[in-house]
């Protein structure tokens, strides 16, 4: 009965809902985008569904992520989710990932899916997902949004184009505007999250004609919506097979250190502690030896800086500061660490 409309449906039927019920879907991200796109995958009826998220729930995402409410402010948004979604459709099995996705631990999230959804809004992020969707030959439906706009694609879809064809990868550290610093419409990503959860299970279903190859871009300002043809770039996919490959092979170096350590090397002059986040941020404390390069800066500001001194970044979750973390090392700098969960695990010291 629950499925009853769309199984009805010439192009889907019960083998279709077996499908889907047979399904498993990983959505990185449990934000804007995640949250409609969540709520969407349970009612249709996708089977096993995983959610990579290391945030937790904030009043200001109560505008535009409508699967939290009030009461859920300051609880993991992952843990949060797969309640909702139980309670929503409890046929659904979630698998969650109280953590964000990073390259650590990128190869062992992705093993069990058949289909990524990248609901993240940082780059570097969105390089390493291509970088891993690639390699592991999984398709990965992708948007992002800005103010009043949104897009959509489907990446490495039957040997289709990548990310790496359409957003050629500049080196340093420049990030793209997001929600927290210029504002979304909070209708928004709950409209390109719906386009992200329909282009899903077109590639379950194996029915329409699926964005592979194609960038759709929505103007919910002024209700346009315009299509962007791109082709696969031979050089690009192999960057990403070459970087998939690295990444697979190597052996990671744990870069993140604990609260406890964070305040051992506050206490320590030979340490210098960066605050990559934006000035107009909310600081938990203030510490005299305690500089603030927002991440963008951390590029140009790095070049002043002797590249055997020891650095702990820091940011709100740990997300930025791992990113700065890796560019550094890429640039030469040997002992440079991050706050693991960044200033939220700073809270028991009040």
């Amino acid at each position: 009965m629950r499925y009853n409309r769309q199984i009805i449906l010439p192009e889907i039927g019960d083998i279709g809902q077996q499908k889907l019920a047979k399904a498993r879907v990983l959505v990185i991200g449990a934000g804007g985008l995640g949250c409609p796109v969540l709520q969407n995958l349970a009612a249709a009826g996708v089977g096993f569904v995983g959610i990579v998220d290391g945030d937790v729930v904030e009043e200001t995402n109560l505008h535009r992520q409508v699967l939290y409410n009030l009461s859920h402010c300051g609880q993991s948004k992952a843990e949060t989710a797969a309640k909702v979604i139980a309670q929503m459709n409890p046929d659904v099995t979630v698998t969650i990932y109280n953590q964000f996705f990073n390259r650590m631990n990128a190869f062992d999230i992705v093993s069990d899916y058949q289909i990524i959804v990248d609901c993240t809004d940082t780059i570097a992020i969105r390089y390493l997902i291509n970088d891993v969707a690639v390699y592991k030959k999984i398709p990965v439906v992708y948007a992002s949004i800005y103010r009043f706009e949104g897009q959509v694609s489907v990446f490495n879809y039957q040997n289709g184009p990548s990310y790496r064809c359409l957003f050629l990868e500049k080196e340093g550290l420049q990030q793209t505007p997001n929600c927290e610093t210029m504002g979304v419409l909070g209708v928004l990503p709950n409209t390109v999250g719906a386009f992200q959860a329909t282009e899903v299970l077109k590639i379950i279903l194996g029915v329409g004609e699926v964005l592979s190859g194609k960038l759709m871009v929505y103007d919910a300002l002024h209700f346009q919506t315009q299509i962007i043809t791109f082709a696969k770039n031979p050089k690009a996919i192999e960057k990403s097979v070459i970087n998939g490959s690295l990444l697979f092979n190597q052996k990671q170096v744990e870069k993140g250190i604990n609260a406890d350590a964070f305040f051992e090397k506050i206490n320590q002059d030979n340490v210098m502690i960066i605050d990559v986040r934006q000035p107009n941020e909310k600081t938990l404390f203030y510490e005299k030896n305690v500089i603030q390069v927002p991440l963008e800066d951390l590029e140009k500001y790095s070049q002043t800086i002797n590249k055997e001194i020891e650095l702990v970044l820091f940011c709100n979750t740990g997300q930025r500061s791992l990113i700065g973390v890796e560019y550094l090392k890429k640039q030469g700098f040997e002992s440079v660490f991050h706050l693991e969960k960044g200033i939220q695990s700073l809270e028991k010291y009040k």
